[in-house]
């Protein structure tokens, strides 16, 4: 449901939709709303019916939380609210996706959301705002949207004038810089059953190497790099990839270390709608962290903002007592694990431009205000269905700063099959901020050097 602040976005971005994107950043004086009546980030900072005021975030860790250990939940003792089903979903329809509501009809059994009471956690390092007031008017998209000028770090475009800026907020908002992490993804058969494969996965911003050079690395936005530790068939294989910040000047490079073959091999189906790594199937390259890549094959709109019912504060599918088997289900997650809140969300609707190929003809994206986080995703094939719901249960991690997903699902309509990934309750520690590398430990030599068996 559209609230009056919403309507005032709406029509705002009526106008601004047919101002070119070249010229995208703000005046002085909007750019001055952040911190006021904009929260650093751009969301609202004003509260609305059942969703509060943003007061800072969430920004300590809670009582019983160890440094270095996986997150605790920081409101335990928060109850259940109600819960959407089957039965009464149509009553929340209009702080439904349409995805969610095929799920309903999907799994009318199995598939509820247990909605509690909003809380907006989300919060940034003050070096992140620091930056993002200074983007707001400085930072613009290259001609045709396909990349970033005068952009270091931070919310590229905090007050978006087009869908495409909202989307450049999600691929590269702030995940605490540097991270290493040991996870899971899982492609379960109709009956849920599920063979694990575990991925190490380290992300550096070009500016956290430990040599960073601006000349040298100019042109690169980070580095990602996923090393398959299990099952045995696929373990030694690894990933590389350069993103860059200008991708029409460059587009993203991808190497692939095969441990059968013992080689580096350039990787160009690693972007757009070439398979995702070990996912039988069942996701795209730029499905990972809920959507990746170039932007440049869609038309972006921007449909301004609504109320919807979204995973958050998802800490009870970080708890290190569950197994894999607790959380994974025939048909989708286990939802009595989901804590689902009312929050402000930007709708934006990719539409696949006439010539270009991909196997989703259009994409209605649902970001977060508060973070910039894509939450859910609804994925339209080439009859115009609806094909595959992409859902992910965001939560804070507070010692860091770092708003980020427990999970991301991909839930496909027509096999009754879904892909997870994220998992990392049955492995020791959680995720690593903040380590250091430098530019040679992301070349296609250390790769395979890395990928050795």
């Amino acid at each position: 449901m559209l609230n009056k602040h919403s309507k005032f976005w709406g029509s705002a971005l009526a106008l601004s939709l047919m101002i070119g994107t070249a010229d995208a950043a703000v005046s002085e004086a909007e750019a001055a709303k952040l911190g006021k009546e904009l929260t650093p980030v751009g969301a609202e900072m004003a509260g609305s019916g059942a969703i509060p005021a943003w007061t800072g975030g969430l920004t300590k860790p809670p009582a019983g939380y160890v440094a270095g250990g996986k997150p605790v939940d920081p409101f335990p003792d928060d109850k259940v609210k109600f819960e959407i089903t089957a039965r009464n979903y149509k009553q929340y329809a209009a702080n439904l996706t349409d995805g969610q509501k095929a799920m309903f009809e999907k799994y009318p059994d199995t598939y509820k959301m247990p909605v509690y009471e909003t809380r907006r956690t989300a919060a940034y390092p003050q070096f992140i705002y620091d930056e993002t007031k200074k983007n707001a008017t400085t930072t613009k998209l290259l001609e045709g949207g396909n990349g970033l000028t005068n952009y270091s770090e931070g919310t590229p475009f905090p007050i978006p004038q087009s869908g495409v800026e909202a989307i450049w907020n999600h691929i590269v908002r702030y995940r605490g810089g540097s991270v290493r992490r040991i996870v899971g993804q899982v492609t379960p058969q109709v009956n849920g059953d599920f063979t694990l494969v575990r991925f190490q996965d380290e992300f550096t911003f070009r500016n956290k190497l430990k040599d960073y050079n601006p000349e040298q690395d100019q042109n690169v936005l980070f580095y990602f790099k996923q090393d398959v530790l299990s099952p045995a068939r696929l373990a030694g294989n690894v990933l590389l990839v350069h993103e860059t910040l200008d991708q029409v000047k460059e587009p993203r490079k991808a190497w692939v270390y095969n441990a059968g073959q013992r080689r580096v091999r350039r990787a160009p189906q690693v972007s757009y709608d070439g398979p995702g790594t070990a996912s039988d199937g069942l996701r795209t390259s730029d499905n990972l962290d809920m959507y990746n890549g170039a932007p440049d094959r869609y038309d972006w709109k921007l449909l301004g903002k609504q109320e919807i019912y979204i995973p958050y504060n998802s800490y009870k599918l970080k708890d290190p007592k569950l197994k894999y088997t607790d959380i994974i289900k025939p048909g989708h997650i286990n939802q009595d694990l989901a804590r689902y809140e009312l929050h402000r969300v930007w709708k934006v609707e990719a539409t696949l431009k006439e010539g270009k190929r991909h196997i989703y003809a259009k994409r209605v994206f649902y970001i977060d205000e508060d973070t910039w986080q894509a939450a859910e995703i609804d994925h339209y094939d080439g009859r115009g269905e609806l094909w595959r719901v992409a859902e992910a249960y965001s939560l804070m991690y507070y010692e860091q700063l770092v708003p980020w997903y427990a999970l991301e699902t991909l839930y496909d309509l027509n096999s009754g099959r879904y892909l997870a990934l994220g998992l990392d309750n049955e492995e020791e520690g959680s995720y690593v901020f903040g380590f250091e590398r430098t530019s040679a430990d992301y070349t296609p030599a250390a790769l395979r050097r890395s990928g050795v068996r």
